[in-house]
């Protein structure tokens, strides 16, 4: 007679009340529960497909009294939109050469990392992280994740991507880039490099966390079409875009 593991019970928690990162006067609290053991990855892809994302080994989702702002959004990456816009700044980042380098966190990545960080992003909460802190968000993952990095024609780095792997697609973790390249608009780079290789992998989708219509650092992700957002009813197309 063959014994089967019973699957690990998640346990979920609801945070308390915290300041808000993305609307003014507002704060958040966050269902959460904690990934391990061997069926991490298999209640990740689970939780990504409802809507939760993930942060060291926490998965969460906001769950905030009387606001439903934040909305999990992805790309359908076979039906990707080129519009004009993103077939211009492709061919203007066509030197670019991106690699699966694993899990493998580098002095190199990092420094980009803390000037990305530093330039964009200097008073939150990563501006101190050190090496080992950086390092801990690849290599200390409870699933699949993996970083990509994007390398001009000289061999420099020039933008970095932590991702995790799900069995329908990519889930950007977080990218960072360097921050005087202003002419090439990484961070749209990476997420259109993302979309090209779901689209090759026949990967459906390009997982790209909370998208907040009304915050002006989140409300980027609306331009990736066709975008699904997650909901009562499940995964739906977004709204068109306001003309």
């Amino acid at each position: 007679m063959t014994l089967q593991r019973s699957p690990t019970m998640l346990l979920f928690h609801r945070s308390g009340a915290m300041h808000c990162p993305y609307l003014p006067a507002r704060v958040e609290q966050q269902l959460f529960a904690e990934l391990s053991g061997p069926d991490a990855q298999a209640q990740f892809e689970h939780l990504s497909r409802h809507g939760f994302r993930r942060s060291h080994h926490i998965v969460y989702r906001p769950a905030c009294r009387g606001c439903e702002q934040c909305i999990p959004v992805r790309i359908r990456a076979a039906d990707f939109a080129w519009t004009r816009t993103f077939r211009r700044l492709a061919k203007r980042n066509a030197d670019l050469r991106v690699a699966d380098v694993g899990p493998n966190a580098t002095e190199e990545q990092y420094a980009l990392f803390s000037r990305y960080v530093g330039v964009r992003h200097g008073d939150g909460d990563m501006a101190d992280m050190t090496f080992r802190d950086y390092a801990n968000l690849v290599v200390a993952s409870p699933v699949d994740t993996t970083l990509f990095e994007w390398r001009d024609s000289h061999g420099l780095l020039r933008a970095g991507c932590i991702a995790d792997r799900l069995n329908d697609g990519y889930s950007a973790v977080y990218s960072f880039f360097d921050p005087s390249a202003d002419r090439r608009s990484l961070g749209t780079q990476v997420i259109l490099s993302l979309v090209q290789m779901a689209a090759a992998a026949q990967l459906p989708h390009v997982y790209l966390g909370f998208w907040v219509p009304h915050s002006p650092k989140m409300a980027y992700k609306a331009r990736f079409r066709p975008l699904e957002c997650f909901g009562p009813e499940g995964w739906r197309d977004a709204p068109p875009l306001a003309p």
